[in-house]
């Protein structure tokens, strides 16, 4: 009996540090904002970084290092990438044996350009994560406590599965869905969302699933809390989070004083922990934010992100947080 398994994405990433990008004002992009390069220039990279990660394995890190028995099933290629990803996982005494290596394309790979302040933006191929196999998942083999799915590559069959399964068996169900199956759209993902005792996404994907406009902030979140029976999660980049227990909202801003060297891997970080901390104690959500906070702003604080996740007695790395009940 495992406590938690994560079904999601898996990458290998190279982080590329340069300061030879401007940021751009723009309505042409959701988030109103892009960056700028020298068409035709070739540009110096500062910093080369690589590790790996992707939503399903962040998640199943977090999970590890707070003491949860956790399984993790992703899709990687037959390449030296998929043999990294996998090494990665166990080492943090992660179940793999249900990992899915294929061999019609590679595994999964995102270059991210990062700024001077930490800003970034990831150039995402999703290699194998586009082939998960959703019949070569032994659902109806495992035994779990918790289900948590992320980025499926848009793998409705898999997603519907898994949900059915989880319901079926009892099983307490999480998402931080990824943007390919948001696209399938609000009325066929709202059934299966029903289902979910914690749904957590960015506000650009909320704007993506409701519609909404991205700066109408309050009309998103209450559309996306509308959907959702359960706890609903908004994470908001630097702004902090927003979260719903469907009596109360909360927000909770980053602490200033918290260094920040870049910032992927920060809404992974804050979901699972806070999916992490619920586990243990479902009557206190603001602790579950607390250590949500705590695990994105060690997240943040390093390049990469997995390095930066907290382990179960990592207390003493958890800032000062105000939180706001309405």
């Amino acid at each position: 009996m495992y406590d938690i398994i994560t079904i999601g994405s898996a990458t290998r990433d190279v982080f590329l540090v340069t300061d030879q990008y401007r940021v751009v004002s723009s309505n042409d992009f959701s988030s109103g904002q892009g960056i700028c390069l020298g068409l035709g220039s070739k540009l110096n990279v500062d910093k080369l970084i690589f590790s790996c990660g992707g939503g399903g394995a962040n998640a199943a890190v977090t999970f590890a290092r707070q003491g949860f028995k956790t399984a993790s099933i992703g899709v990687v290629g037959n390449d030296l990438n998929g043999i990294e990803l996998i090494h990665a996982l166990e080492k943090e005494g992660i179940d793999t044996s249900h990992f899915q290596q294929h061999s019609h394309d590679f595994t999964g790979y995102s270059s991210i350009l990062v700024g001077p302040k930490g800003e970034r933006t990831i150039l995402s191929y999703k290699g194998e994560g586009h082939h998960f196999n959703a019949n070569s998942v032994p659902l109806e083999e495992l035994q779990t406590k918790w289900l948590y799915l992320d980025s499926l590559g848009g793998n409705f069959e898999l997603l519907e599965r898994a949900v059915t399964w989880a319901v079926k068996n009892g099983v307490q169900l999480a998402t931080n869905p990824g943007v390919r199956e948001l696209q399938h759209g609000r009325e066929k993902l709202a059934p299966l969302l029903r289902s979910f005792k914690i749904v957590a996404m960015n506000q650009e994907e909320a704007s993506l699933l409701t519609g909404i406009e991205f700066n109408k902030e309050e009309e998103l979140f209450k559309a996306l809390n509308d959907l959702v029976d359960g706890i609903v999660i908004m994470t908001q980049g630097e702004r902090g989070v927003m979260v719903s227990d469907g009596e109360k909202t909360y927000r909770a801003g980053i602490p200033k004083e918290a260094p920040q060297v870049e910032r992927t891997g920060a809404g992974d970080a804050f979901n699972s922990a806070f999916v992490a901390q619920y586990a243990r104690t479902p009557d206190d959500i603001q602790k579950c934010i607390q250590l949500g906070i705590a695990n994105a702003t060690s997240v943040v604080s390093q390049y990469g992100a997995m390095s930066g996740i907290l382990k179960k007695d990592d207390h003493g790395m958890w800032p000062p947080v105000e939180i706001l009940v309405v």
